[in-house]
């Protein structure tokens, strides 16, 4: 499929929202398993109104839902709560330059699973993005923990990824969306139950006055615009494309985060370097490609 200037616009704009979820979740004062269960519930539950409205049908085979609500009961759930949890025992830079390893993941997995050779290209690429990721964090080596969950974030994250590009051949991105939503939504009700029915007053599950329209942008904007619009990128670009642009995503996200909680986020001078670097391999990886029928 031949891409346009619109595609790559929209795909640096979903990074963007992507980038701006991290501050979302330092915004919630709510736990982390809260936080993924009423993101997803909502979203879930604005998609099915949508479907109503619309009169769309929603059935699909059964094979094709019970693979879709366990990608993300178990995958996507497990990818969200370890990125919010990242940014919640570290820092925003943290989680979001650790989720930028993805693409080096992807550089392995994508290939493996399409059965295909490993391009020396991909994987020379992704461990540039490493050597940023290094930079970066040479000065922040105290946030081990943060650094931990992130990196484990992103492989789920890659996994996904190449997932749902095999999904999206087969079923609309809405209803891709309504069903992995739906399974992250189920599996952390579950630890949430017991939480609630133990009464535990240690944790806080339960959204309180801002937590409300934080939850609310979460789910509109963040979930069912970007990652809708996520699933139907990957039809056009490859997982390893689409990922390596995700390497964007603490750029974006750490100058917002810089702009909105200001010297808590300040950046130093190993940022910037690592920053570069990655940016360098999203910049010049279309160029060196450019001949290879993988974009």
């Amino acid at each position: 499929m031949k891409t346009t200037f619109k595609d790559y616009f929209t795909l640096h704009f979903v990074v963007l929202i992507f980038g701006f979820t991290a501050i979302l979740g330092q915004l919630l004062s709510i736990h982390t398993l809260g936080l993924v269960f009423f993101r997803t519930f909502l979203a879930t539950s604005g998609f099915y109104i949508y479907f109503k409205i619309k009169d769309l049908d929603i059935k699909i085979d059964t094979k094709g839902k019970c693979q879709l609500l366990l990608t993300g009961g178990v995958i996507i759930a497990l990818h969200w709560f370890t990125f919010f949890y990242s940014a919640k025992v570290s820092t925003i830079a943290i989680s979001l330059v650790g989720l930028s390893t993805t693409s080096l993941w992807t550089s392995f997995i994508e290939p493996l699973w399409n059965k295909k050779r490993i391009q020396p290209l991909q994987v020379i690429l992704g461990g540039v993005a490493v050597i940023g990721l290094y930079l970066i964090f040479l000065f922040e080596f105290t946030h081990i923990w943060g650094l931990v969950l992130s990196i484990i974030c992103a492989i789920l994250g890659a996994i996904f990824s190449v997932l749902n590009g095999e999904f999206a051949k087969k079923y609309p991105p809405q209803i891709i969306t309504f069903y992995e939503m739906l399974g992250v939504a189920i599996s952390t009700f579950v630890p949430i139950s017991y939480f609630l029915i133990s009464g535990n007053t240690h944790i806080s599950i339960i959204p309180q006055g801002l937590d409300w329209l934080w939850i609310l942008i979460l789910a509109g904007f963040c979930t069912i615009y970007a990652y809708s619009e996520s699933v139907n990128l990957v039809r056009i670009f490859s997982a390893y494309t689409f990922n390596l642009t995700l390497n964007l995503e603490p750029v974006y996200g750490i100058i917002l985060a810089y702009l909105i909680f200001g010297e808590k986020e300040r950046m130093t001078t190993g940022f910037y370097i690592g920053t570069l670097v990655i940016l360098g391999t999203v910049l010049i990886y279309p160029l060196l490609s450019k001949p290879q029928s993988s974009l």
